[in-house]
């Protein structure tokens, strides 16, 4: 699990909420896969479709995708990356569609809590402090409506609530409001 790129996922979502970017890609890895999954869930994103270096077909206004299926001379843009081959297996990307409210972002912040130079590991006692609103080991507690805090278990990753629910503890990765 590289923090640095999940650093990156981290600053690149921020910016693409901030720009009001309907849509955005981030690198395939298993960990960003659950990631965007979870921030799905937890609804700060409207959709995670897996495709490659070009948005899929799907995802597209109507408008654009008919002019690119007319467009004979041009490559079209909504071509679908087939099967995985060894070829094009590090071009595969995750498309995320980013999510507002009233013309505002709901993904306002995303920041990384764990450090590559230092990690921080919670027991499920700790992340039921931070949960109920204290700060624990550098951690603030989660205050805001709608915040979350992400962390990397020996059962995957899950909200910070959830961990709690569950009596586990792990890695805090970041935290999203």
């Amino acid at each position: 699990m590289s923090l640095v790129n999940l650093a990156h996922v981290c600053s690149h979502m921020q910016n693409a909420s901030l720009a009001r970017l309907g849509l955005t890609s981030i690198p395939l890895s298993r960990m960003h896969l659950s990631l965007s999954l979870l921030l799905q869930k937890q609804g700060f994103l409207s959709t995670v479709t897996l495709g490659g270096p070009t948005p899929p077909a799907k995802l597209l206004p109507p408008a654009h995708t008919e002019e690119a299926t007319s467009s004979t001379t041009q490559k079209s843009i909504v071509e679908q990356v087939e099967e995985v081959t060894q070829q094009n297996r590090a071009s595969r990307r995750l498309w995320l569609g980013m999510k507002y409210w009233d013309g505002e972002p709901v993904l306002r912040k995303m920041k990384l809590l764990s450090k590559p130079t230092k990690r921080i590991w919670l027991s499920s006692d700790e992340l039921g402090e931070i949960v109920r609103g204290k700060d624990c080991k550098f951690i603030r507690g989660l205050r805001q409506v709608g915040e979350c805090i992400f962390v990397s278990t020996d059962k995957g990753l899950m909200e910070a609530r959830e961990c709690v629910e569950r009596k586990i503890g792990g890695q805090v990765l970041c935290r999203v409001w």
